[in-house]
């Protein structure tokens, strides 16, 4: 293990052990601070947070946007505090921390044992969200993690999210979708996260009036199984207490190929998506390039040349 991968998970590591031993007040202005003193600094990260609101919010003022942005860092400490925190909760306070919206349509789809895909954008807390399902509800569910490096660090978050109550799954190694479509066949629910996936397999879509690239796992997973997909969009107020909406069914059409039919579900998504993110732009924690014409084609790996591998 390199020296910074090393640091990386000594940090994380020290979070998880340190973090959630503290008094939640002393936990939220402990996360503010370090979110202000980040946005203050200005880097890649907030200047891309900055450029994606910028779609989102299209006639802000500069000074709009660094609002945004501001909020938006406070936003996503606020996350990882609460996730820091989230083991050492009690049932009561997990029940307690959020509220969604239209639940029926994810209480009526487990009831219906058809299965059930809940697809988030990156909002809020999505841990809380399912640590809510598995507790609220009563609930288990399987997701899927991205390997992350070093491999300790996955690790943790495996075992973090394995104690909430979630089977996860790795995303690498081509055996999740199976495991993913036995699950639903036998009635249970998987949760994804789903609005990013620039790889070559990811479909195209118009977000915000530019075209990205989301997974096509929750819709292929649906027109495979049967299952009930739901797209659920994730925010804060100034209370202690997440908030969320589960949205109507996407449904399968009834018409064209298996790329038509993910085309159009997968849009259906990313409808949705923006339809919660436009309401609560700073609760969307993306850190990242997400538009097709952020991409820089000077900083793709260049095509290998024949006879070298």
């Amino acid at each position: 293990m390199s020296p910074r991968d090393q640091l990386t998970d000594a940090l994380y590591g020290l979070g998880w052990g340190t973090v959630k031993k503290l008094p939640e007040p002393v936990a939220v202005r402990l996360g503010r601070s370090i979110a202000d003193l980040v946005w203050k600094q200005r880097g890649k990260g907030v200047q891309r947070l900055e450029s994606n609101y910028a779609r989102v919010v299209p006639d802000a003022s500069p000074e709009r946007l660094a609002e945004l942005s501001r909020a938006g860092m406070r936003s996503y400490l606020r996350y990882w505090m609460e996730s820091f925190r989230l083991p050492a909760w009690s049932a009561e306070r997990i029940k307690g921390g959020f509220d969604p919206k239209d639940v029926h349509y994810l209480t009526d789809g487990i009831a219906s044992d058809q299965g059930v895909i809940l697809a988030l954008p990156h909002m809020a807390n999505w841990d809380l969200a399912g640590a809510w399902v598995t507790t609220k509800l009563e609930t288990p569910f399987t997701t899927v993690a991205e390997r992350l490096k070093p491999e300790t660090l996955y690790d943790r978050f495996v075992a973090y999210r394995e104690g909430l109550g979630m089977e996860v799954l790795p995303h690498s190694g081509g055996t999740a979708f199976g495991t993913l479509a036995r699950r639903l066949r036998d009635g249970g629910l998987v949760c994804l996260v789903a609005e990013r996936d620039l790889s070559s397999s990811g479909v195209e879509v118009e977000f915000f009036g530019e075209a990205t690239r989301m997974p096509a796992g929750p819709a292929l997973l649906a027109q495979q199984t049967g299952a009930l997909l739901l797209p659920v969009t994730l925010w804060y107020d100034e209370s202690p207490v997440m908030q969320g909406r589960v949205h109507p069914p996407v449904e399968v059409p009834e018409t064209g190929s298996r790329a038509e039919k993910t085309s159009v579900m997968t849009q259906a998504l990313a409808d949705a998506f923006a339809t919660g993110i436009a309401d609560h732009p700073e609760d969307w924690h993306m850190l990242q390039r997400l538009w097709l014409k952020d991409l820089d084609p000077a900083k793709k790996p260049p095509a290998p040349e024949k006879g070298t591998s």
